[in-house]
C-alpha cells in the first residue's frame, strides 16, 4: 500500500495562513488554489476539479531553505481520472512561475544565499518600520552596497529606503 504523503495537503494540518482565490482554467472544469503553511515554510498549489470539489494534484513550493526542492505530489489512493495534456501544462506554468517569484533568491552567489537565509530566519521574512534603520545599518557592515538592494528585497521584501521592493526589479 502506499502511504499518502502528509505535506502535500495542508488543508488537513494546522499552520496554513493563506488562501488565495481560485484561479478558474479557461475550460471552468479546473481551478488553481494556493495556500501558505506556516509549519512547512512552502506554498502549496492545487489543481482542482471544480466539480467534484477534488484535489487532483498539489505542488509543494518550499520558500524558505534552500536545501527543500519543490514537489509534486498525487493521491495515490484517489481513484484514476485522466487530465489534459493542456490542463496540466497550464498547472505546471503556473508551479513554474510560483518558483520563480518565492524561490529566485536561492539561485545567488552561495554567500548572499547564506545571508538572506539568515536574515529571513530570524526576522520571519518581515521586519517592523522602526527596526528596519537598525537593521539595514548591520547588513550594510557586512556586504558590498553592490549586493545590499537585492539581499534586503529578497530577505523583507524592502528597498533601501523601507519601503516595498518593487516586483520588476526585486530579486
Amino acid at each position: 500500500m502506499v502511504e499518502r504523503n502528509p505535506n502535500c495537503n495542508p488543508r488537513y494540518r494546522l499552520g496554513w495562513q493563506y488562501l488565495a482565490m481560485a484561479v478558474p482554467h479557461p475550460n471552468g472544469y479546473y481551478a488553481i488554489a494556493a495556500m501558505y503553511s506556516v509549519l512547512d515554510d512552502a506554498w502549496y498549489l492545487e489543481l482542482d476539479l471544480v466539480a467534484e470539489q477534488r484535489t487532483l494534484v498539489t505542488a509543494v513550493v518550499p520558500d524558505e531553505d534552500p536545501a527543500r526542492e519543490p514537489t509534486v505530489c498525487f493521491d495515490p489512493r484517489g481513484r484514476h481520472l485522466d487530465i489534459p495534456y493542456e490542463v496540466m501544462r497550464w498547472f505546471m506554468d503556473h508551479v513554474a512561475g510560483e518558483i520563480r517569484r518565492v524561490r529566485s533568491w536561492m539561485r545567488l552567489r552561495p554567500e548572499l544565499v547564506e545571508v538572506i537565509y539568515r536574515l529571513r530566519q530570524e526576522y520571519l521574512g518581515a521586519i517592523d518600520d522602526d527596526d528596519f534603520p537598525r537593521v539595514l545599518a548591520e547588513v550594510r557592515a557586512t556586504l558590498p552596497e553592490a549586493d545590499l538592494r537585492l539581499v534586503v528585497a529578497s530577505a523583507f521584501g524592502r528597498n533601501l529606503d523601507g519601503g516595498p521592493a518593487d516586483a520588476a526589479h526585486g530579486p
